[in-house]
């Protein structure tokens, strides 16, 4: 859920919205009732291994897709994995 404040309430309780946000909430900092900014938790970098073996893996899955002549959309492997989630 996102939490709209002020800049001097965001100004007055940041460690307060820093924790928030770290739970997995986002804060929109206001100016005169219009927003100028946003918190969301911070991702971690990718290292450059970690880029490649993220690669390689797609290139694999790739690899045995078509081995396995499977023809599935990128609409229906989506909703499979969402499906997987309920």
């Amino acid at each position: 859920m996102t939490k709209h404040v002020g800049m001097f309430e965001a100004k007055t309780n940041l460690s307060a919205l820093v924790e928030e946000v770290e739970k997995g909430g986002s804060v929109v900092i206001t100016r005169h009732g219009k927003p100028v900014a946003k918190l969301v938790r911070a991702t971690p970098e990718l290292t450059p291994e970690e880029i490649v073996q993220r690669r390689d893996a797609i290139a694999a899955l790739r690899k045995l897709a078509r081995e396995l002549d499977i023809k599935a959309t990128h609409e229906e492997i989506k909703s499979w994995i969402n499906e997987g989630r309920h």
